[in-house]
C-alpha cells in the first residue's frame, strides 16, 4: 500500500510557490486546517488567491493572511465575521468573488469528480448570471459554472491512515471532504494518524486516493467563533 505520509507540514507545503490558487476547507472556524495556513503565513506567500467558504476572524485561520496582505483574492460564500475582510473588499484591496453556498460546493465537487462545469439555478437572473451561459431544461433556467481549478487543496480531519483514508468528525465534516482531490495536490493534516488497516473501512468518509499528503497536525487550537452560553440561575 502506498503510504501517503509527510513527517511535517514544512514538507506538507513542499511546491507551494507565489501566485498559486488554494483550496482551504472549513465553515466558519470549523474544520480549517490550522497548521497547514500557519505555515503559509510564515513562509509569505503573496499574491494567492483562495478558494474557501469563508477567511475566518481577524486574526485567526484565513484572517491571518489577509493582515498580511498575501491574499489578492477570495472566492467566497461569506464575508461574516472578518472585519479586515470587509474592509478590503470594500476598500477594493482585496478582489473577491462571491458565490452562493451550493455553488461553491458544487464547484469543489466538480472538479474532484473530474466535471468540467455544472449547472445550477442559483443565482439566474441576478448579478451571479452576468457574462454566464444560461440553459433553458425542462422549463427552468439554469447557470452554467465552471469546476474550480486549484493547486493545492488544505483540508483537515480528525482521523486519518497512512494510506490517507479520512474520518471527519461533526460539523468538520463541511467543505473538507468535497475539497478532496478536487486540487492536483490534496494536503490533509489530521488529529489522529494511526497505520494503515486500522480504520473501519464503514466509517471513512474519504478515500485515500483522493489524498497526496498527510501529516499529524502539532497543535490545535479550535476557537469557538460566537461562544454562547446559558445565563446563570
Amino acid at each position: 500500500m502506498i503510504k501517503k505520509t509527510v513527517n511535517t507540514v514544512q514538507e506538507a507545503l513542499d511546491g507551494v510557490e507565489d501566485n498559486m490558487t488554494f483550496m482551504l476547507g472549513g465553515f466558519g472556524l470549523s474544520g480549517i486546517p490550522e497548521n497547514a495556513i500557519a505555515e503559509l503565513v510564515k513562509r509569505n506567500v503573496k499574491n494567492v488567491t483562495c478558494i474557501s467558504n469563508n477567511a475566518g476572524v481577524d486574526d485567526f485561520g484565513l484572517g491571518l493572511l489577509l493582515q498580511k496582505k498575501q491574499i489578492k483574492k477570495m472566492v467566497s460564500s461569506y464575508v461574516g465575521e472578518n472585519d479586515e475582510f470587509e474592509r478590503q473588499m470594500l476598500s477594493g484591496e482585496l478582489d473577491v468573488e462571491l458565490i452562493p453556498q451550493g455553488t461553491l460546493a458544487e464547484r469543489c465537487r466538480a472538479a474532484q469528480a473530474g466535471f468540467p462545469a455544472i449547472y445550477t439555478p442559483a443565482g439566474y437572473g441576478t448579478e451571479v448570471a452576468e457574462g454566464k451561459e444560461t440553459r433553458e431544461f425542462d422549463g427552468k433556467m439554469y447557470v452554467l459554472e465552471h469546476a474550480f481549478k486549484a493547486h493545492f487543496a488544505f483540508v483537515k480531519a480528525w482521523k486519518g491512515d497512512e494510506a490517507g483514508n479520512l474520518i471527519f468528525k461533526g460539523t468538520a465534516r463541511n467543505f473538507n471532504p468535497v475539497m478532496c482531490g478536487a486540487a492536483k495536490i490534496t494536503v490533509a493534516e489530521v488529529e489522529e494518524l494511526v497505520p494503515a488497516g486500522e480504520l473501519d473501512p464503514n466509517q471513512i468518509h474519504i478515500p485515500g486516493i483522493f489524498v497526496q499528503r498527510i501529516f499529524k497536525g502539532e497543535t490545535f487550537e479550535k476557537r469557538i467563533e460566537q461562544r454562547t452560553v446559558r445565563p446563570k440561575k
